[in-house]
């Protein structure tokens, strides 16, 4: 770390790293959030987990580690981080409260109003828990992101075509599962 004089005279430390960390952070950091949402499905958990991803980044980075693809880098650290959180034995015994399952907050509606939509999407989240990683990924990515299928089809290493077809077949299954619990029509 090398130390620089500000305009006062006084020393002050130079940040290592990369010049352009805080552009990589403001392109990648929501990509990486909902991979990692789409995993556990607990906002601030996810975010937990990017500003940890971002956080090895930055000491590869501090220690001279080239890392030549720095988006792939950080979705496959943030990968491994949420599958490891997801193995921990405090998340498999669930010592969280409810109210940390509530999931990323939305504008403040009438109190009756929001009970009912906290209900409606406290059981949405508990039908997504059920489905398969690779379906609530795609979900997340498509309706939570609005990302278009070929950018899913790039982030998931797989074809377009892979993307409709799993994208049609996470949404028949999350269908089914709304309708037998009885929910037919979304807020």
């Amino acid at each position: 770390m090398s130390v620089t004089a500000n305009p006062t005279g006084a020393s002050q430390p130079e940040a290592s790293g990369p010049p352009d960390f805080d552009a990589l952070y403001q392109r990648h950091s929501r990509e990486v959030w909902a991979l990692v949402y789409a995993r556990c499905l607990n906002s601030h958990t996810a975010m937990d987990i990017t500003q940890e991803a971002f956080l090895r980044l930055w000491r590869e980075w501090d220690h001279q580690q080239p890392i030549l693809n720095p988006r792939a880098w950080l979705l496959r650290v943030a990968r491994n981080l949420a599958e490891d959180h997801a193995k921990s034995a405090f998340r498999r015994y669930g010592t969280s409260s409810p109210q940390a399952m509530t999931g990323v907050e939305a504008r403040e509606a009438p109190p009756l109003e929001r009970l009912a939509l906290e209900e409606t999407f406290g059981q949405i989240r508990h039908i997504m828990q059920q489905l398969p990683q690779a379906d609530r990924e795609v979900l997340t990515f498509r309706y939570a992101l609005d990302y278009e299928t070929e950018q899913i089809a790039e982030l998931l290493g797989i074809n377009t075509t892979a993307v409709h077809m799993r994208l049609s077949r996470a949404r028949q299954r999350l269908a089914e599962r709304l309708k037998a619990q009885g929910i037919g029509q979304l807020p």
